[in-house]
Parts: C-alpha cells; sequence; structure tokens
C-alpha cells in the first residue's frame, strides 16, 4: 500500500506542480487559451488565479517535502486533506457553471486526494 500511496502522491504532486507553475507565471489570458477545460478562469480576476496557483504549490509541496526530509510527515495527509477540500471549491464553480463533465474530472481528484490522506492517516503512516 506504502508504494500505491507514494505513486499517486508523485502523480499528483508533479500534475499539480505543472499547473501552479502555468497559474503562477502565465498571464490569466494566455492561461485561459491553453484548454477549452479553463472557462472557470472568466470568473477569477488575475490576482485569483495567482492566489489559486500559489495554494496549488503550496499543496504539491506539501504532498512530498515533509515526508522526503522526514520532517513533520504528519502534514502529508494534511496537505492532501487540504488539497481534496480545495477540489470540492474546484467542482462547485464547475456545478455553477453547468460543466459537468468537467465536474467529473475534478471530483475524481478530490477522491483521489481523499485516498492519499485516508491511507496515510490510517492505512500505512509515516511513523
Amino acid at each position: 500500500m506504502n508504494v500505491t500511496l507514494w505513486i499517486m502522491t508523485s502523480v499528483l504532486a508533479v500534475a499539480y506542480t505543472v499547473g501552479a507553475a502555468s497559474q503562477l507565471i502565465m498571464s490569466k489570458e494566455r492561461y485561459r487559451s491553453l484548454a477549452d477545460s479553463q472557462h472557470w478562469v472568466d470568473d477569477f480576476g488575475a490576482g485569483h488565479i495567482k492566489a489559486i496557483g500559489a495554494v496549488k504549490l503550496t499543496g504539491a509541496i506539501g504532498l512530498i517535502l515533509p515526508a522526503v526530509v522526514d520532517v513533520a510527515p504528519v502534514l502529508v495527509p494534511l496537505a492532501a486533506c487540504g488539497l481534496a477540500l480545495f477540489m470540492a471549491g474546484a467542482a462547485t464553480t464547475r456545478f455553477r457553471r453547468s460543466e459537468w463533465m468537467l465536474m467529473v474530472g475534478d471530483t475524481a481528484f478530490l477522491a483521489a486526494f481523499a485516498f492519499i490522506a485516508w491511507g496515510r492517516f490510517a492505512l500505512s503512516p509515516f511513523v
């Protein structure tokens, strides 16, 4: 189970780091033009997009760094809980915009983060 959790955590951390970097580096208009799934950007200002990117980056770092350096590894499942809540907000935005198929993806990320949190709290904690 530990290997599965590490693989899931690593993949999600890389994905969220790339996504966060693109939000932090690109302008709102450039980020909006990346894909058809980025219509949610229209509901937020440029500063909000940067703040969302910062939250994503902080969460991605929190998924990996505490366990790797073995300093407060309890932060890993807490970061996963935080990102699950973050994705609940993303799914709510998709719901409000009636983007049902995109909301399924957000819900899948929410479930993955919830699984990591559960796994690190109960199944295979860092001891």
